[in-house]
């Protein structure tokens, strides 16, 4: 996978060529973060004890799923009698297969994009990057998604949107910063224990980037 918040910042930069529907681009980018919490089932698997195998870039990042997604938000938009739910539908949808393209092309593991039928892709097969990068990939994700935030941030002062919500986007967006200077180092030193330490915070602070998307949703679509 790549970092969740270049998928965000991707997923954002679509906005210019998508038509201008109410929860389109929100629904974007929002799908286009939502493949990467089926970590929460793998430190689900972790802490009972169980295989986590098949649990990561396979449920989440199928071209069934995007199908499921588009099909549940329609109807919700037909109980509602609200289109915006269809746009947030196609949105998502389109997130998540921006997603999967993105997973394809700048990383190097397969994703299973015909889940359940087992179907492994993997453009990078054969290539693996060097020990020393590889682990510098973990606190990147900190990076991106204060990069993220810093643009949610000058978006909502250029358009004088969710004004109200700077205060707490900018202590995420010193959380992240924090995190990505306790990471990193930590990368690299730590032999034990790095890997539930480092979950703990991804999974934080994925879950908040996703609700402070929603939060925000005025400044996503401005």
């Amino acid at each position: 996978m790549a970092q969740a918040g270049i998928h965000a910042l991707v997923g954002i930069a679509v906005r210019k060529f998508v038509p201008k529907r109410e929860w389109l681009i929100l629904g974007i980018v929002l799908g286009s973060i939502f493949p990467d919490l089926d970590n929460y089932a793998v430190a689900i698997a972790t802490l009972a004890k169980l295989n986590t195998q098949g649990l990561h870039r396979t449920f989440t990042h199928s071209i069934f799923t995007i199908i499921a997604a588009v099909v549940v938000f329609f109807i919700i938009a037909q109980v509602r009698k609200d289109s915006r739910w269809t746009s947030l539908g196609l949105g998502f949808g389109l997130g998540i297969g921006m997603h999967i393209a993105l997973d394809l092309l700048i990383w190097f593991n397969g994703v299973a994009v015909f889940w359940p039928l087992g179907s492994w892709v993997n453009l990078w097969e054969g290539i693996k990057p060097p020990e020393w990068f590889a682990k510098l990939l973990d606190p990147l994700e900190m990076l991106f998604l204060a990069l993220y935030f810093l643009w949610l941030a000058k978006a909502a002062r250029e358009h004088g949107t969710n004004t109200g919500f700077l205060g707490t986007l900018r202590i995420w967006t010193i959380v992240e910063a924090v995190l990505l200077v306790v990471f990193t180092p930590l990368a690299y030193i730590m032999t034990k224990g790095y890997a539930t330490l480092f979950g703990v915070g991804y999974l934080v602070s994925i879950t908040a980037a996703f609700v402070i998307t929603i939060r925000m949703r005025q400044t996503v679509e401005a």
